[in-house]
């Protein structure tokens, strides 16, 4: 049975339910999008949960940020994915892309109930990483300076964390 994750952001003034197959929060992205928009250490966590399942409550409170993303030629595009926040304080809750409408993407910040904790972790998008941000990078830690080809759900698989 998936484990229902409970979020809300800073001010209270919205709050969100939804199940997920895949709670260990052991992705670290270092893109600036994230960054700026999560914050945290240099770098924002995300997991993953089931969109069919998302409760909120406050959704008129919430905000949609499509990021500007440029590419290495200097070209910039609009993203398809939407990060939701709160528009009372600025609180990351979750992302969505409807590239995969089946999910959403919660920041682990955002979560309230009790997460497992990664015995590893993946640090993805390093080359984006500010100067000030030294990555506490363990033994059994993977560092990509683009994104990792093993995704969300096969990571928890492959370690036996997938919860049914």
């Amino acid at each position: 049975m998936p484990i229902t994750l409970k979020g809300s952001c800073r001010c209270g003034k919205v709050s969100f339910t939804a199940d997920s197959h895949t709670p260990v929060p052991y992705q670290l992205c270092y893109c600036s999008i994230c960054r700026k928009t999560a914050g945290g250490g240099g770098f924002a966590i995300n997991i993953m949960a089931d969109a069919a399942t998302l409760d909120i409550e406050g959704e008129d409170l919430i905000g949609i940020f499509h990021a500007e993303i440029r590419d290495d030629a200097g070209r910039c595009e609009r993203s398809r994915g939407e990060r939701r926040f709160c528009k009372g304080c600025a609180t990351a809750l979750w992302v969505y892309d409807p590239a995969w409408p089946e999910l959403i993407h919660p920041f682990a910040s955002a979560i309230d109930s009790e997460l497992p904790k990664a015995s590893e972790k993946t640090h993805l998008l390093l080359r984006f990483k500010a100067a000030w941000v030294e990555p506490h990078i363990g033994p059994r830690d993977q560092r990509f300076d683009g994104y990792p080809e093993e995704s969300i759900e096969d990571w928890h698989r492959k370690r036996g964390l997938w919860v049914d």
